[in-house]
């Protein structure tokens, strides 16, 4: 189960049946909130609970230390992954890890999915970071992930 948790009032909302290829839409439960306050206390409280494995957020204004650190004890304790999606521009220093995703030009033409996108992780408090093209997989319901060509291990002009 995947718990959306957004602002009514927010445009382009969550289309369940739009996510279909990726996750059984009756398995997404979408909760709108008057506001952010909210959105936050809702998220916080599911991560808590991990009834949820997944719990996703939109929010349309930066999160503070403070909200930030409660929504990361709120996922440690309950064992259950957040996901909090913030408009370009609007970065989070509690984040552990920071994410950008753009559409990527398919090198495979006659592929009938146009799913290629560029995943960079550009802030990760535990780790390296690094850029990726991925694919989703329909049929096999799986994400293909590979390093840009000139990323590779063993590319010229790389090491490794």
């Amino acid at each position: 189960m995947v718990l959306w948790v957004c602002e009514s009032r927010q445009a382009g909302t969550l289309h369940p049946p739009g996510l279909a290829a990726f996750v059984d839409p009756a398995r997404i439960v979408l909760a709108c909130t008057p506001n952010q306050t909210d959105t936050l206390a809702v998220a916080e409280e599911a991560l808590r609970d991990g009834s949820a494995p997944l719990v996703v957020i939109t929010i349309t204004r930066p999160l503070d230390l403070r909200e930030g650190r409660r929504l990361q004890l709120a996922a440690r304790t309950g064992h259950t992954t957040g996901l909090c999606i913030i408009p370009e521009g609007m970065g989070s220093n509690a984040a552990e890890t920071r994410w950008h995703a753009t559409p990527a030009l398919d090198i495979e033409p006659h592929r009938s999915d146009s799913t290629l996108m560029h995943w960079e992780i550009n802030k990760n408090k535990s780790g390296t970071i690094g850029a990726w093209h991925v694919r989703w997989n329909s049929e096999t319901r799986h994400l293909h992930v590979v390093s840009p060509t000139g990323n590779r291990s063993g590319s010229a002009g790389t090491s490794g």
